[in-house]
């Protein structure tokens, strides 16, 4: 058994995965969500062509023997996760911030990528490059492009924005919208008007949210 953190390795790999030799990105500056919220392209989105294995995910990209899903379950738990051989994540304990649910094995948690692999397709990912989108899909360099919740918010969720979907914990959908404008952001992908016109609601509502992140490179 080993009990030990590596989703480090993973993202160091990563981060120079779709353009090799390229200089890190810088982060980008703070802003206040509902000027983020405004920084997003908008654009009309098409799922023309979509296929899930479009995006080639929980791969072991620095080859340590975890896949990105075990790196996300052993980084994610509030305790020492327990890890068996051919890092087989067995125990730990995860606070799914979705609907506020703290689970202590892994077999109830789904890994949700923020923004949805189809909707990350609808609003660019189609135009990219397949080890861009293998990046993406696998994204252990920001901390929310990856977040372990319960398999039945995930799967309520499933391809959705913040126009027909939030999570079900009402303290929840700041820290969404924030994570969910970040990841956009982030990888330079679109809003459709629906998407938009959700995310500056909930940002009326959200205070001093701050939305930070650092693009990909």
């Amino acid at each position: 058994m080993i009990t030990t953190t590596v989703r480090g390795l993973a993202a160091t790999a990563l981060t120079v995965l779709p353009l090799l030799g390229t200089t890190p990105a810088q982060a980008a500056e703070p802003l206040p969500l509902a000027d983020a919220v405004q920084q997003l392209p908008l654009a009309v989105e098409s799922r023309e062509g979509y296929q899930r294995s479009s995006f080639k995910h929980w791969v072991d990209e620095d080859k340590d023997g975890c896949s990105t899903r075990a790196e996300v379950l052993i980084a994610e738990s509030r305790v020492t996760a327990t890890v068996e051989p051919r890092c087989k994540v067995t125990a730990g304990q995860w606070y799914s911030y979705y609907d506020g649910v703290t689970l202590p094995a892994p077999g109830g948690l789904d890994i949700d990528h923020m923004v949805p692999l189809a909707e990350a397709w609808d609003s660019g990912a189609s135009q990219w490059t397949a080890a861009r989108r293998e990046a993406y899909a696998n994204d252990l360099t920001a901390k929310r492009s990856l977040v372990a919740v319960t398999a039945k918010t995930n799967r309520s969720e499933a391809d959705q924005d913040p126009s027909t979907w939030l999570p079900p914990l009402a303290d929840a959908r700041c820290t969404y919208a924030v994570d969910w404008v970040a990841t956009k952001l982030r990888w330079g992908l679109s809003v459709d008007e629906a998407e938009v016109e959700a995310l500056a609601e909930l940002a009326e509502g959200c205070g001093q949210e701050v939305v930070e992140y650092e693009p990909a490179a």
